[in-house]
């Protein structure tokens, strides 16, 4: 009983932080381009992570990859943090975080028809049944309540974030060939990722002093949307005797991003958005129909 209670709470936590990470991508955004907070945020990621693993007493398996692995960290880190960010950052430049936020949820109905043609899975009535009533949600959400005017509030941005839910999910697919200890895998897949988010940035951008605030809110992003996180929803799961129950409790958390979205950076949470969340949510439990 103490451990389920331990992984409750290493679960809990991570769902409360992950609620967050829609409010301090806007208001990181305030400060710096997409890019930089890419930049920054991955150097914070990498080091807490390389800190963990010191902790875990795991840092020399970093080193004891084959050349396999280290080919596959290429791989993934282009995939994610480098473009998997990139475009989500970007996303979030461009709309409002009440709309990327939902939309970004939309990665599972992704990765689960992506699974057809790249795991040779077989899609079932229920998979298509989640993408209608998902992708309904996403239309109500990115048309502020007018699904029928299909007149959406960036386009562009709306592509981006439907973007970003296929890299995502090519991320995991992909990551299924890693047996490496999932920690390890990260680091390494972050530090193969760092050349390509520094090149990108010395090309597109021009270097400056970054300002506090952009720094704190990359900071924060690093150590807990990239990194801690993660490890907290690993420990949960390891922990757990009832891994449904506690994969359960990830769908509070786009609910609980509304609340921090409309009190820490003001917008005004419209009916839309709500009404497409819960199409986009029951999407999601539509693909745990037996």
């Amino acid at each position: 009983m103490k451990q389920q209670h331990q992984a409750l709470l290493f679960a809990l936590v991570a769902v409360l932080f992950w609620s967050t990470v829609a409010t301090a991508f806007k208001l990181s955004l305030r400060s710096f381009s997409p890019i930089e907070l890419l930049l920054y945020s991955s150097f914070f990621s990498t080091l807490v992570i390389g800190a963990i693993l010191c902790y875990q007493g795991k840092f020399n398996l970093v080193f004891q990859c084959s050349r396999k692995e280290y080919l596959l960290s290429v791989f993934l880190g282009l995939l994610s943090p480098f473009l998997y960010y990139l475009i989500l950052f970007k996303a979030y430049d461009l709309l409002p975080a009440q709309q990327v936020q939902p939309i970004n949820y939309t990665w599972a109905i992704t990765l689960s028809l992506l699974s057809v043609p790249l795991l040779k899975q077989k899609i079932r009535w229920q998979q298509w049944l989640a993408l209608v009533i998902s992708y309904c949600g996403v239309v109500v959400i990115s048309t502020e309540g007018k699904p029928f005017s299909l007149h959406f509030t960036d386009p562009f941005g709306v592509a981006l974030a439907l973007i970003s839910t296929v890299i995502w999910a090519l991320y995991w697919i992909f990551n299924t060939r890693d047996k490496r200890d999932p920690v390890v895998g990260l680091f390494v897949n972050f530090c193969f990722s760092f050349p390509f988010i520094l090149v990108y940035y010395l090309l597109s951008s021009e270097l400056r002093i970054p300002p506090i605030n952009g720094l704190l809110g990359a900071a924060y992003v690093g150590v807990f949307e990239m990194g801690i996180c993660f490890v907290f929803w690993l420990l949960a799961m390891k922990l757990t005797d009832n891994t449904a129950r506690i994969s359960n409790l990830i769908f509070l958390s786009p609910f609980l991003s509304l609340i921090f979205i409309h009190f820490l950076l003001g917008e005004d949470i419209l009916p839309a958005t709500f009404i497409g969340l819960t199409l986009i949510v029951l999407g999601l439990l539509c693909q745990r129909i037996k």
